[in-house]
Formats: structure tokens, C-alpha cells, sequence
């Protein structure tokens, strides 16, 4: 094993340490990590897999480990070995013997003579005597959520409101990394020009079956194309693509992306208009409103404001009735993109989704009056949870009478015969995308 390879696996080491002391997030670690170390494409992949696998699985791991584990030991300890079983088990590119051998060199160098000792000997009974099988967990919930590394009271939550078999598909799909999608600039080229191109570039590509303006990433950074620094597309993913279909967006309209960040959504609304109208785009924070800003003028798009503003304090800025479409893509809980963000199953909590709900509905509750008469407000979340979307979706209804639901028409025809009267529910098995929740609503005359 060369010393580079080490590296790796001691950099992935420090990245796990980092997320589960300092909650830190696992996909601003990694890149930062990847940036520092200037790991070429193979290291880089393979501290991406490392770290995010072990991350991914780490309640199925401790599962094998602990049958080898008979005393406490330190938290960095039970990283290395948390990584190294992720290895034996689910790499077959790396030999196992290597792996053990790698292992045992950091712990020399990490600790003492006892720790390489422990650590050698429990990933040897590993090798060995094999892994503890799953089936002997009898109830279904906890084999779920064992086998899948979903803690217990979401599985159990999920079940309750989707079944077992959905939530078992859920829960696994979501420990498979999603592939990459990129939104076409249709302001600038059609989907098949764009395709050429990035296959001239070498990348391996193909349109997506279910969103006319998506392609699919096989291979290669699309960041660092052609393509994308001419602002021919931008990266977004198939799911949250549907928000603009569902906004049904005619030209010259003025449009309110209340929640804007990163400006996936709002360059996808400006591209809608043709050039026309205006999106006006509202965030918390000035460093996103620096990204929307940079990724407007990537894409070439001029009928795009950005501000930092809170949008519960909308109403304090523009005028009444002076939008003909809102978008409240609201903060939430996230579940429904664990497979790029796996360390949020571990931090969230089932109380977090509660307080979620009151921002959300602040949120909604303050940008209503801006909304023209007639005009339609979508609704939208990252998460699959009923209490946090539907629940939600029936609280802002009870309470704004001036508001009623109205079919998620104009959508793409595939993503259609999914949605369920004014409302849709994206889960990650549908066709890829990330988790996903659309609802929409119209203000009466």
C-alpha cells in the first residue's frame, strides 16, 4: 500500500472524528478535505467512499463490531474500526489483509501498543468468525432500521405512515450515493445540444426519462465543464425541478422565491419567464444571496433580484398583492435527502420537526397577503414526513380561508401520475431524486 493510500485513510479518519464530535457537516468536511490535501480523482473517491459509506451504515457496523467489542473504548478507536469493517464488508476492491494491515498502523501511531493490539485483534475475529446476521432481529422496525442505519424512531415513524415496504425501499435507496443531475439553460440551448457537448467533453451523460430539461451525470464533474462555465445548465436535482412545472409560470408575471437558497428553483423560474418579469429572491443570509447572485450571472439570467431578507418580514418590504406566483420551499427536517447528507439521520430529532412546523407556517402566514387575488402559492419541502407536508399543508388551509387547494396540474407527464389531487409526495425509489414534497394552493377572487 502506498503512503498516499494511507493518507487517505487517516484524513478519513479525522473526518469522521470531526462529524460526529463536532456535528459537523460531512459534505463541506469532505470537500474542504479533498481541497486541503489536493487528493487526485482516485484518492478523493476513495475518501469519499470511505468516509460517507461509514457514515452511512454506522449503525449496521457497530451491529457487527459489538459481538468484538467486550469494554469501552475511545471514540477515535471506534472510528477506525467503524471504517475498516465499512471496508472488509462492502469494498471488494480492497483487499482485506490491507485493510487490517493500514488499520494497524494508524493505531500505532495514534495511540499505544495496547490499542494496535485491540484493534488487530477484533479485525481479525472479524475476518475470521464473520458478522452477526441480521435476521435474528425479530422485530421488523429494528431490523429496518439496523440493517439500514435509520434510527428507530424515525423507521418507526415512517412506518406508521407509509407501511414497511415503502419504508424499507426508502431506507435503502437512501444508502446508495444519488446520481448527479444537471437542469439545461433553456434560455441559452436545447437539452440535445447540451448533450453533444458534454459527450465532446467525455463525460457519459443521458436525458432524464422524467424532467424534458434534466440530465443524468454517469461520470465526470460536471463543475468543472465547458458546459457549466459557459452557464449552459446548472446542478440540480430532478426532484426539485418540479417546483417551477408546478408554479404553472406565464410570462411578464412577477414571482416570490421566499426561501431562495442556493438558487436552484429561482434561476429555473427565471428561465421559465424567457428573459421576462421579475423573481424577486429572499434569503436569511448574505453569503447565499452571494451564491443566487453568482449563479444568475453563470446562467446569463437578468430578471433575477436578490436580498437578504427574512421572509417572515416580507410583508415589510413589498406591498400587497404585488405577486402573481409565491414559492415557500420551507426549511425542514431534510429527510429527503439522506443519501447526500447521511449524518442528518443521526443529529435530527423527532421534537425538531414540530418546531419546524411553526416556521414553516410563519413563513406561509406572512407572505400570503403579497399574493395577488387569483394568484397561485406553492408549497415545497426536501423532506417525506405526513405531520411536517400534509400536516402542515391542513393547518395553513384551516386557518386562511382566502386560500384553496387546486390540482398540481402542468406537471411533466411521468411525474403526473404521481401527485394525489393538489399535493405530491416524491420518495427516493419513485425514479432517483431526492425525498420531495409540492403542494399548491389559490388565493380566491
Amino acid at each position: 500500500m502506498t503512503n498516499k493510500k494511507k493518507q487517505v485513510r487517516e484524513i478519513a479518519l479525522d473526518l469522521l472524528q470531526s462529524v460526529e464530535k463536532n456535528h459537523s457537516y460531512s459534505n463541506l468536511l469532505l470537500h474542504s478535505a479533498i481541497e486541503k490535501n489536493a487528493l487526485s480523482g482516485r484518492d478523493a473517491a476513495l475518501l469519499t467512499e470511505i468516509a460517507y459509506g461509514t457514515i452511512q451504515r454506522k449503525m449496521t457496523l457497530d451491529f457487527y463490531l459489538a459481538p468484538f467489542l467486550k469494554k469501552k473504548i475511545e471514540p477515535w478507536v471506534k472510528q477506525l474500526l467503524r471504517m475498516s469493517v465499512y471496508q472488509i464488508v462492502y469494498l471488494d476492491k480492497v483487499p482485506e489483509r490491507a485493510v487490517i494491515h493500514e488499520a494497524v498502523e494508524i493505531a500505532k501511531t495514534r495511540g499505544h501498543k495496547g490499542i494496535s493490539g485491540l484493534v488487530n485483534g477484533v479485525l481479525r475475529s472479524v475476518q475470521r468468525e464473520g458478522l452477526q446476521d441480521l435476521g435474528q432481529i425479530t422485530d421488523e422496525a429494528e431490523r429496518i432500521s439496523i440493517a439500514t442505519s435509520h434510527p428507530l424512531w424515525l423507521v418507526q415513524r415512517w412506518v406508521a405512515q407509509f407501511g414497511a415496504e415503502k419504508t424499507k425501499a426508502m431506507c435503502e435507496l437512501n444508502l446508495i450515493a444519488p446520481v448527479q443531475t444537471i437542469r439545461v439553460n433553456a434560455t441559452k440551448a436545447s437539452r440535445d445540444e447540451v448533450v453533444q457537448k458534454l459527450q465532446e467533453e467525455g463525460f457519459q451523460v443521458e436525458p432524464s426519462p422524467f424532467i424534458p430539461e434534466a440530465i443524468r451525470i454517469l461520470k465526470g464533474n460536471i463543475a468543472r465543464s465547458e458546459v457549466f462555465a459557459k452557464g449552459l445548465a446548472t446542478i440540480q436535482d430532478e426532484s426539485s425541478m418540479i417546483v417551477a412545472y408546478a408554479l404553472d409560470i406565464h410570462q411578464d408575471q412577477a414571482i416570490l422565491d421566499s426561501c431562495a437558497a442556493p438558487g436552484g428553483k429561482t434561476t429555473h423560474i427565471a428561465e421559465k419567464l424567457q428573459q421576462t418579469g421579475k423573481v424577486i429572491a429572499l434569503d436569511l443570509h448574505e453569503h447565499k444571496i452571494k451564491l443566487i447572485k453568482e449563479n444568475t450571472e453563470r446562467l446569463g439570467l437578468e430578471n433575477v433580484e436578490a436580498q437578504a431578507l427574512d421572509s417572515r418580514k416580507a410583508g415589510e418590504m413589498f406591498p400587497k398583492e404585488s405577486f402573481d406566483r409565491i414559492l415557500v420551499d420551507a426549511p425542514c427536517s431534510g429527510l429527503g435527502v439522506l443519501r447526500r447528507k447521511p449524518d442528518i439521520k443521526y443529529a435530527k430529532k423527532e421534537e425538531d420537526l414540530l418546531a419546524l412546523q411553526n416556521v414553516q407556517l410563519a413563513i406561509l402566514q406572512a407572505v400570503t397577503p403579497l399574493l395577488k387575488k387569483g394568484g397561485v402559492l406553492v408549497y415545497s419541502t426536501c423532506t417525506v414526513d405526513r405531520e411536517e407536508n400534509e400536516g402542515t399543508v391542513a393547518k395553513f388551509l384551516a386557518s386562511n380561508s382566502e386560500f384553496e387547494p387546486v390540482a398540481l396540474d402542468h406537471l411533466p407527464p411521468k411525474i403526473q401520475a404521481l401527485t394525489t389531487d393538489h399535493m405530491l409526495q416524491v420518495f427516493p425509489q419513485d425514479f432517483g431524486g431526492d425525498g420531495f414534497f409540492i403542494s399548491k394552493f389559490r388565493k380566491k377572487v
